[in-house]
C-alpha cells in the first residue's frame, strides 16, 4: 500500500542486520524503528521539526511577514506574523463554526494532508478537541454579550420562531435585536433550545427563562407569526414583564405581527384565481427537464426561434410562492420555443391536457392566453417579492417604512380589484380579503407601525397624515392621527422622565455658548437673580415649555434622498433629542419580520441541516449561536435563489448531463430518469418519482423525511439510505451499509450493501 503520511518524503526506509526495518532521515544519521503499524509516524515527524539540517524546517520564532485580509476599506497590507500553535487552533474552530463543518472533518486524510503541506508545524487537533474549542469560543463570546447588555442596560426587542431536526425534534429560537449606543443594529441569537410543546404558555416561559438568564428584563416589542399559540406567548409575555415592572404603556404596542408572514398568506390567496395558467407553463417545464432528449430538442427550437437567453428553465416548489415567480419569469422569455416545441413533440399536450390541478380538474391543453395570464401574475408578484426581500433583511432598518409599505400594497389591490381583467380582479379580491384581515383596521394595528414612521426625520406626520387618508379615508385617517400622537407623547413622557426631567429645552444652550465678560460679583448675582425670575416668567406664559418631541415635530422635514442614513441622523441630532433619541433607538430597532431573508418565503417551516441535527441540543444551540454572534453583520446577505445560470456552465464545464437538476420520472419516451450527484446527492429537489435514480458518494441528507422512492427507484452510494425512506415495488438500495431499520422494502425491492439489513427490517423479495 502506498505510503501515504508526509514523513516519508523525507525518510528512506531500509532494513537493519537484524531484520528490524527502520527509517534513515534524509539529512542527518539519525534512524528510527519504521514500523508504522505499530508505532507510526509521529516520532518521524518530530524529528523534522528538530533536524538541524532539514532545510524545510521553519522557525516558529521568526517573524515573517503576511498579507492581512481585505477589511470594509478594501485594502490590503502587510503585517507581522509568526506561527502560532494556539492562534491557528481557534482559527480552525472558527472555521468549522461559521461555515458550518463537522467536527470529523478535521480527521479526514484530504483535509490533514492539505494543511501538512500549508503549514507542516501545525498540529492538528481531534474532533475531541475541536468540539471542546468551540464550545469555550462560544462561552467566552456568551460572556461578552452579557456584559454589553449588562452596561448598556437597554431594551431590545425580539423575535422568536420554531424549527425542527430530521431527528423530528423541535427548537425554539429567541433572537434579540437592538441598537448601539454608537447608533449601530445588531441581531444576536440569544437561545436556540429544544421544545417539548407548542403551547403559548410554554413558549412563553421558555422565552421569560432566556431573557432571565441573559439578565434582560427589558423587552421593548415581540415579532411573531400568527400563529394562535404565538398569541398566547406575547400575552403571557406581556405579564411577565409587567410583573417586573419593565412592561411600558401596560404593554400596548408588544405584539409585533410579522409583515413578511402575513405577506406569504396574502399571496398564497391570490395564486389559487390563476392558478390554471400556472399549473400548465409548470407541467410544460417539467416536461422538457424530464429528458436530456427532449432538453437537447427544446434547445434546438430556441437557436431557431434566436432566443439568445442564457437563462436555465427551473421548476418551482408548492411551499415557495417565489420559486413560482421566478418559474414563470424565465419560462415567458422561452415562449416561441415552447410554441415549437408543442409541433415536434406531441406528447408535452398530452402531459399537460392530463395533470390534474388543485381543484380536481383536468389542467387542459396550453393555450397562447396562458402565457398572457402568467405575464401579469408576475407583475403582480413582482410587487410582493421585491417588498419581502426589503422587509426581511437583518442588516438595516425596516420598521421606518412598514406602514408606508403596506399603503403600497394595499393602493395596489384597489387599482387591480378595479381591473377589466376578470382574473386580476379575482386574485386582487381574494388577497384584499386577506390583507383586510390584518391590516384593514387601524383601530387592531399596533400604533408603532405609525410611530416608527414619525421617527423618520424625512417623513414625521407629513408622510403619516397623507398614508393614512390614502389607505383609510380623510376622516378616520384624522382620527387615527389624533390618537398616535396622544401615544406617541404618552411614551415620550415615560422616556423623559427616566431621564430625570421632563424632556424640555432650556431657554439657552448649557454649553457652547460665547464666553460672558467679566463682572463684579454683585452685578453677577443681580443678574443671575433677573435670568432666575425670565425663566420662570417664560414657563408660566408657555414660551419655555416646548418637549424635544414638540421641536423635532415643529422642524422641517429632512431631504429625501438615496443614500439617506436615519440611524446617521439620530446619532448626529441625539444630543439635542437625549430622551427622545432614547426613544426612538427603541422604536426603530423593532424587526418587520420574525425571519431573515433566506427563509422568508418557506412556508414549509425550518429544518437544520443533517450535520447540526445530528449533534446533542446542547452543541447545536452553542453552534447556531456563536455563528450568529461571529459572523460579519456588514456580509452580504445570503442569496434565497439557486443562480441557476452559474449552475448550467459548471455543468457544462464538467460534462455532467443536465438532467439531474429536475429530473421527476419516467415517462413513455425514456424508462429511466437518471439523477446524477457527484459528490453529493441531491439536496434542491427531494422528490423522486417512478424511474428516478440516485448515484452519489453520500448518502441522500437533505430533508430525507421528504424522499420517497416509488417504484423501480434506486438509491446507489456509500452512506446508507435516508431516516424514513420509503421504498416501493421495485426500488432498490445499493450501498455500503444497511439501510436503517424503518425501511420497508416490498415486492420487488432489492438491498445491495455490504452490511446485512438489520432484524427489524421487513424484507419481502
Amino acid at each position: 500500500m502506498k505510503e501515504r503520511s508526509v514523513a516519508w518524503r523525507h525518510f528512506s526506509k531500509f532494513t537493519d542486520d537484524e531484520g528490524v526495518k527502520k527509517a534513515k532521515c534524509n539529512y542527518c544519521p539519525e534512524e528510527y524503528v519504521a514500523n508504522t503499524k505499530n508505532s507510526g509516524t509521529s516520532n518521524l515527524l518530530s524529528h523534522l521539526l528538530k533536524c538541524p539540517n532539514n532545510p524545510h524546517k521553519l522557525e516558529t520564532s521568526q517573524t515573517k511577514l503576511a498579507f492581512q485580509p481585505k477589511g470594509k476599506t478594501g485594502n490590503v497590507s502587510l503585517i507581522p506574523w509568526k506561527f502560532d500553535q494556539e492562534a491557528c487552533k481557534r482559527a480552525l474552530a472558527l472555521m468549522i463554526i461559521i461555515d458550518e463543518q463537522p467536527f470529523i472533518s478535521v480527521e479526514k486524510d484530504g483535509f490533514r494532508d492539505f494543511v501538512r503541506a500549508l503549514q507542516p508545524l501545525f498540529h492538528i487537533p481531534s474532533r475531541t478537541t475541536m468540539t471542546r474549542d468551540c464550545f469555550e469560543i462560544y462561552h467566552d463570546e456568551k460572556l461578552a454579550l452579557k456584559s454589553i447588555f449588562k452596561e448598556s442596560k437597554q431594551r431590545i426587542c425580539i423575535t422568536t420562531n420554531t424549527w425542527t431536526s430530521i431527528q423530528r425534534i423541535n427548537y425554539m429560537c429567541v433572537t434579540a435585536h437592538y441598537i448601539d449606543k454608537n447608533w449601530n443594529l445588531h441581531k444576536k441569537i440569544l437561545n436556540f433550545c429544544p421544545i417539548t410543546s407548542h403551547k403559548g404558555q410554554d413558549l412563553a416561559s421558555g422565552v421569560a427563562k432566556c431573557l432571565l438568564e441573559w439578565g434582560v428584563d427589558k423587552v421593548f416589542t415581540v415579532t411573531v407569526d400568527n400563529a394562535s399559540s404565538n398569541d398566547v406567548m406575547v400575552k403571557e409575555l406581556s405579564k411577565q414583564f409587567t410583573r417586573w415592572n419593565t412592561n411600558l404603556m401596560e404593554g400596548k404596542h408588544v405584539h409585533v405581527r410579522c409583515m413578511a408572514h402575513i405577506i406569504n398568506l396574502v399571496v398564497q390567496d391570490g395564486l389559487r384565481e390563476g392558478s390554471v395558467s400556472v399549473e400548465r407553463i409548470r407541467q410544460a417545464v417539467r416536461y422538457i427537464r424530464q429528458s436530456p432528449a427532449r432538453w437537447k430538442k427544446f434547445k434546438e427550437c430556441c437557436d431557431l426561434d434566436r432566443i439568445t437567453s442564457k437563462k436555465s428553465l427551473c421548476l418551482d416548489v408548492p411551499t415557495r410562492w417565489n420559486s413560482t415567480y421566478l418559474m414563470l419569469k424565465v419560462a415567458t422569455v422561452y415562449e416561441e420555443a415552447f410554441t415549437k416545441y408543442c409541433d415536434i413533440d406531441y406528447g408535452l399536450m398530452s402531459c399537460i391536457s392530463n395533470c390534474i390541478c388543485e381543484d380536481g380538474q383536468p389542467a387542459g391543453p396550453l393555450l397562447s392566453t396562458d402565457w398572457d395570464n402568467v405575464r401579469r401574475i408576475m407583475k403582480f408578484l413582482e410587487i410582493f417579492y421585491e417588498l419581502t426581500l426589503k422587509v426581511s433583511c437583518t442588516l438595516y432598518i425596516t420598521y421606518n417604512v412598514h406602514f408606508l409599505e403596506i399603503c403600497v400594497v394595499g393602493s395596489s389591490l384597489k387599482e387591480l380589484m378595479q381591473s377589466e381583467d376578470i382574473t386580476l380582479k379575482e386574485m386582487a379580491n381574494n388577497m384584499k380579503e386577506k390583507f383586510d384581515k390584518y391590516w384593514g383596521d387601524p383601530q387592531k394595528m399596533n400604533k408603532m407601525i405609525f410611530i416608527s414612521c414619525v421617527f423618520d426625520p424625512r417623513h414625521k406626520f407629513q408622510s403619516l397624515s397623507f398614508a393614512l387618508a390614502a389607505m383609510f379615508g380623510e376622516t378616520i385617517g384624522v382620527k387615527i392621527q389624533i390618537e398616535v400622537k396622544t401615544y406617541m407623547e404618552s411614551l415620550f413622557n415615560v422616556y423623559a422622565k427616566k431621564n430625570g426631567g421632563s424632556g424640555s429645552f432650556p431657554s439657552s444652550p448649557s454649553s457652547g455658548s460665547c464666553p460672558s465678560s467679566p463682572t463684579s460679583s454683585t452685578s453677577s448675582s443681580s443678574l443671575s437673580k433677573f435670568m432666575l425670575d425670565l425663566k420662570k416668567h417664560k414657563k408660566g406664559e408657555g414660551i419655555d415649555s416646548k418637549t424635544e418631541l414638540d421641536k423635532y415635530l415643529g422642524e422641517d422635514v429632512e431631504e429625501d434622498f438615496e443614500k439617506f442614513k436615519i440611524l446617521g441622523w439620530w446619532k448626529l441630532n441625539s444630543p439635542r433629542f437625549p430622551a427622545l433619541a432614547e426613544m426612538a433607538c427603541d422604536v426603530l430597532a423593532i424587526p418587520i419580520s420574525s425571519v431573515a431573508s433566506e427563509s422568508t418565503f418557506s412556508t414549509g417551516g425550518h429544518i437544520l441541516d443533517p450535520i447540526r441535527s445530528s449533534l446533542t441540543p446542547k452543541l447545536v444551540q452553542a453552534l447556531v449561536c456563536v455563528q450568529d454572534w461571529l459572523r460579519n453583520e456588514s456580509t452580504t446577505p445570503v442569496k434565497i435563489e439557486e443562480d441557476l445560470d452559474n449552475l448550467e456552465q459548471l455543468e457544462a464545464a464538467l460534462d455532467v448531463d443536465t438532467a439531474f437538476i429536475p429530473a421527476l420520472g419516467a415517462d413513455t419516451f425514456s424508462s429511466l430518469a437518471f439523477i446524477q450527484i457527484m459528490l453529493h446527492c441531491l439536496q434542491q429537489f427531494p422528490h423522486l418519482q417512478l424511474g428516478d435514480r440516485i448515484c452519489g458518494l453520500a448518502s441522500a441528507r437533505e430533508r430525507p423525511q421528504l424522499w420517497s422512492l416509488a417504484g423501480w427507484d434506486r438509491f446507489c452510494g456509500l452512506g446508507a439510505a435516508p431516516a424514513g425512506l420509503l421504498l416501493q415495488k421495485g426500488s432498490c438500495i445499493c450501498g455500503s451499509w444497511a439501510p436503517p431499520p424503518w425501511t420497508h422494502l416490498r415486492g420487488l425491492n432489492r438491498f445491495y450493501g455490504f452490511a446485512p439489513a438489520t432484524d427489524q427490517q421487513q424484507v419481502r423479495l
